[in-house]
């Protein structure tokens, strides 16, 4: 989505400030936006330098994060809500500028109980996640008038849903998979087809408030085995219980007596299903722009080494899926920003390889993070 500064102080006192257009307006899926100018400035990031980099100046705003965005160009405010031409965002700056070889970045956000986790732009940091990176499509959202697919979200197909206990395994997909889902760290809960939610509710006996929007779970389940096992073609990411378990809801009682906890699950309502923070904890995921595709595997909670290797021609220690699932029906939907970052650091991660290119941006996360669809939530300037 857009680049969005937002509150501004003193925004065109900058030396290398320049004023695009009057232009900027977006508006997010969850009520909340921005109007103001498009400008270029430079941007400092992870020790580099951006020059004449493109964002809206939020002069009115109804939030003080700004989005930096790192998703598809196309999804830009200036393409698809006032019918502009796509610019750079940040991946595509950086590659632009040889900062990176090619726009794809890696995301980590460690488990629910971290304060940190990291993007790392141009890289791929294999001591992050568990087995082998493996490669699926991004599913397109359309054509243009020449017949080409268009890629404006991050949606692969998820083929499979099954909830495993005890040596157990019992299938909730309900008869609704596969189907399209939207990886996007902009959205703190996971939101499934109706049908698929409300199976999961009955496996793990929890209950559904649709007053605030809200399922609740025992919190007894956070110290079960359970896991809710997510099937894209091949790959399966594994979602602990306790990583789906969100914190205790006060003085609320279940009706078998149980105190009642947040349950990471809840019903998309006809939208287009969005896999957010609640899964991609569970995953190590790497965005690849450039070639339109989706690397995946199980994340290694708590890591504490690094070994980043940059991404060339080919996502490192990847494999493509054979066959993958990819005649699914994709309209509509796209997620929202709904929760605020509260701070973060940039540095240059070191890298096992002679180039030193692979950038990351290691980011507190404080309440959560929204990077992927929605881009990059900053504090406010």
């Amino acid at each position: 989505m857009e680049n969005e500064l937002t509150h501004p102080d003193n925004a065109n006192t900058s030396s290398t400030y320049k004023f695009v257009s009057s232009n900027f307006n977006i508006s997010y899926a969850d009520g909340s936006g921005a109007s103001g100018d498009y400008v270029t400035d430079t941007l400092h990031i992870g020790g580099q330098s951006l020059e004449n980099f493109q964002f809206g100046v939020g002069y009115s705003s109804t939030t003080s994060q700004g989005v930096l965005g790192v998703g598809y160009p196309l999804n830009e405010a200036q393409v698809n809500q006032n019918g502009g031409q796509p610019y750079p965002n940040l991946p595509q700056a950086m590659a632009n500028d040889g900062l990176i070889q090619v726009p794809a970045f890696s995301l980590w956000l460690n488990d629910l109980a971290s304060s940190t986790g990291s993007i790392l732009f141009g890289g791929v940091n294999t001591d992050k996640f568990h087995g082998s990176l493996q490669s699926l499509p991004i599913q397109p959202t359309g054509q243009d008038s020449s017949g080409n697919y268009v890629y404006t979200e991050f949606i692969i197909a998820l083929t499979d849903l099954s909830l495993t206990q005890g040596g157990t395994t019992t299938n909730v997909s309900s008869g609704q998979l596969p189907a399209p889902v939207v990886l996007d760290s902009g959205t703190s809960l996971t939101y499934l087809p109706d049908n698929i939610a409300q199976a999961i509710f009955n496996v793990v006996g929890a209950q559904y408030d649709s007053l605030h929007g809200t399922a609740f779970a025992p919190c007894s389940l956070a110290n079960t085995d359970a896991t809710l096992d997510f099937t894209f073609s091949k790959p399966t990411i594994s979602v602990p219980m306790n990583e789906l378990i969100l914190g205790s809801s006060g003085q609320m009682i279940l009706s078998d007596g149980e105190s009642a906890c947040v349950f990471g699950i809840a019903p998309a309502q006809g939208s287009i299903p969005i896999l957010g923070d609640t899964f991609i904890r569970s995953a190590y995921i790497v965005y690849d722009i450039a070639s339109n595709q989706i690397s995946i595997a199980q994340t290694n909670f708590n890591s504490t080494q690094d070994n980043i290797v940059e991404i060339g021609n080919s996502i490192p220690d990847a494999t493509t899926v054979a066959n993958p699932v990819t005649t699914i029906n994709v309209s509509g939907g796209g997620a929202g920003v709904t929760a605020p970052l509260a701070s973060f650091t940039i540095k240059v991660a070191p890298s096992s390889t002679a180039s030193s290119r692979a950038t990351s941006l290691q980011i507190p996360l404080g309440m959560a993070a929204g990077i992927a669809g929605a881009g990059l939530l900053l504090a406010a300037l």
